[in-house]
């Protein structure tokens, strides 16, 4: 993964807010980095990578601010819905 790839998933599909109280965790920061990577037609890091990647970013899953945005905010929320039939 190169630092442009997480700065593009960084700038693209998340915002921090302060007044949130709980960023997103570990699987609903996956889930969205792997939406982007879907929409952005890039081939998706194992988590590990990453967790590693963010962490030079000073992100932790579970232990930040984060919001989702943007087109993969909307594919990931669709993609977790329970099917509604």
């Amino acid at each position: 993964m190169t630092d442009t790839h997480i700065e593009q998933f960084l700038s693209q599909a998340v915002t921090e807010e302060r007044d949130v109280e709980s960023g997103l965790d570990a699987d609903e920061l996956y889930g969205l980095y792997t939406s982007w990577c879907l929409i952005n037609l890039v081939e998706p890091e194992a988590p590990e990578v990453l967790w590693a990647a963010l962490k030079g970013h000073h992100i932790s899953p579970g232990q930040n601010h984060l919001t989702m945005k943007g087109p993969a905010a909307a594919d990931y929320i669709i993609a977790s819905a329970p099917d509604l039939d």
